[in-house]
């Protein structure tokens, strides 16, 4: 084991010194003054790189987090790190396991905010233990689609009104591995974190597809994406034996992405004119990526959309 992680980190340093690092992208300077962007998970990981550079961007972020705490900590971060900017930080609280307080979180949006120009859907939750959210949906699918699909369908209108603004919904390609269990959404026949959290990747195609096909010709588009494998805290519930973190720890420097190039995608697609009128597409790696037949099945989009519906109480 010893000889393991001496070797990766060799591997590492060699990494660091004799490597180019990819460069992240970066967008012009001021490119999205005057626009208002909700990023949600936005005090940590990708959320909170994809808040950083929005707001070097000179943008209003409006900062969507679970712990009020850790996202005034993140925004401090966030101002002595960007420099100079016109942008705003602004820290709203929210908790996605609570359909009460998405409600609560989209009328306050609603009241304050003139207009809306991209909504990041990025929170989630990975491989937790079997739990349930205040509303009785499995954690999951509760937090990674059901809440979005809610926080997203009551701010469409503002969007409408701000257009063209954009939507975009942080999935994986962890999908290929999942299948929507239409008779049971809840995983309470059985339960395997790993494809439950597969079933909400899914879900997000589906939603995403479902959404860009209603919004059409209302000036709103609508896209997925894949960050790729990134350093953050998402796998925060994955149990690793102690003798194998340190060595988890090298794999992980030597082979995934940082936050800030897990950010590169969503940035893109919040901010590049080469997107503005692209819509119902999944980009990975800022690329336009073909999706499995299952995330583009049009009769289970319209089925997962109507089933989600009844769960999170929408009148159609």
């Amino acid at each position: 084991m010893l000889a393991v992680v001496l070797g990766g980190g060799v591997i590492l340093m060699g990494r660091r010194m004799f490597s180019r690092h990819r460069a992240v992208l970066r967008l012009p300077a001021g490119s999205m003054r005057g626009r208002t962007v909700l990023v949600t998970g936005a005090s940590s990981g990708i959320g909170k790189a994809t808040a950083a550079e929005l707001f070097r961007l000179h943008a209003r972020v409006l900062m969507a987090c679970r712990d009020r705490e850790k996202g005034e900590q993140a925004a401090e971060e966030i101002r002595a790190c960007a420099g100079q900017s016109d942008g705003e930080l602004v820290i709203k609280h929210v908790e996605l396991t609570s359909l009460r307080s998405v409600r609560e979180f989209c009328r306050e949006i609603i009241q304050e905010e003139p207009k809306l120009d991209v909504l990041i859907n990025n929170a989630g939750v990975f491989c937790c233990p079997y739990s349930k959210t205040e509303d009785g949906f499995e954690m999951q699918f509760g937090v990674n689609h059901l809440a979005h699909f809610l926080l997203t369908h009551l701010l469409t209108e503002l969007m409408v009104r701000s257009a063209p603004s954009r939507i975009l919904v942080v999935s994986s390609k962890l999908y290929k591995y999942g299948s929507i269990r239409f008779d049971d959404l809840n995983s309470e026949r059985s339960y395997d974190p790993a494809f439950c959290y597969s079933q909400s990747k899914l879900a997000n195609l589906l939603f995403t597809r479902e959404l860009a096909r209603r919004l059409e010709g209302r000036g709103v588009t609508v896209n997925s994406l894949s960050p790729g494998l990134v350093r953050t805290n998402l796998g925060r519930h994955v149990r690793v034996p102690l003798l194998l973190k340190p060595l988890l720890f090298l794999v992980s420097w030597l082979f995934l992405k940082s936050p800030e190039e897990g950010a590169e995608t969503p940035l893109y697609l919040a901010c590049s004119p080469d997107v503005a009128n692209v819509t119902g597409k999944f980009f990975s790696k800022c690329r336009e990526e073909v999706l499995r037949s299952k995330a583009t099945d049009d009769n289970a989009a319209k089925r997962l959309w109507d089933q989600s519906e009844t769960m999170v109480g929408i009148q159609s």
